[in-house]
């Protein structure tokens, strides 16, 4: 997925939602401070997002441009309903989220620190590359991602975890 495919989902969830501004949660988010962001972190079809306003029409936008969709079987790339809970982040995630303007309506993207924390902590195989590829490209900064852990809600030992996988991406 590119920029301006992540723009077209956008206009779409805000037309179906009703809503001005939708919520991009999950990898592509990382299109909000990083336009023109290494293809390797671009590579999932599916913009996981919500109405900010209307969180509970999540299931409409993906029911409507959703996987398997005539939107998807059309553009090759589709929405995935989301909510807030779906990712664990630091505490002011949305005072940081990323503006991306559209004509029906703004996404507001993940910040790409807040996202690489939700990338740490969800640990999956992907998640792991995913975050790996990022600190590679100096995306993100170990200072400020240890500054959001430590803001981020979770069990110690998660943490602890989550700060020796910062500390061994970004050797001194």
């Amino acid at each position: 997925m590119n920029r301006r495919q992540l723009e077209h989902v956008i206009r779409a969830a805000a037309t179906i939602a009703g809503d001005t501004e939708i919520v991009v949660i999950g990898s592509q988010a990382i299109l909000g401070r990083h336009p023109e962001a290494p293809a390797e972190l671009l590579v999932s079809a599916g913009v996981g997002v919500y109405p900010r306003n209307h969180p509970e029409r999540a299931d409409l936008v993906e029911g409507s441009i959703g996987e398997l969709s005539p939107f998807h079987e059309t553009y090759g790339y589709y929405a995935q309903a989301v909510g807030a809970e779906t990712a664990v982040l630091p505490d002011g995630w949305e005072s940081r989220l990323v503006p991306v303007p559209t004509a029906a309506g703004t996404g507001l993207c993940l910040e790409p620190h807040d996202l690489v924390i939700s990338k740490y902590v969800a640990g999956r195989e992907k998640d792991r590359e995913y975050v790996r590829s990022v600190v590679r490209h100096r995306l993100v900064d170990r200072e400020t991602l240890l500054e959001r852990l430590s803001s981020t809600p979770m069990e110690d030992t998660i943490r602890g975890r989550v700060a020796a996988l910062i500390e061994a991406g970004f050797p001194r």
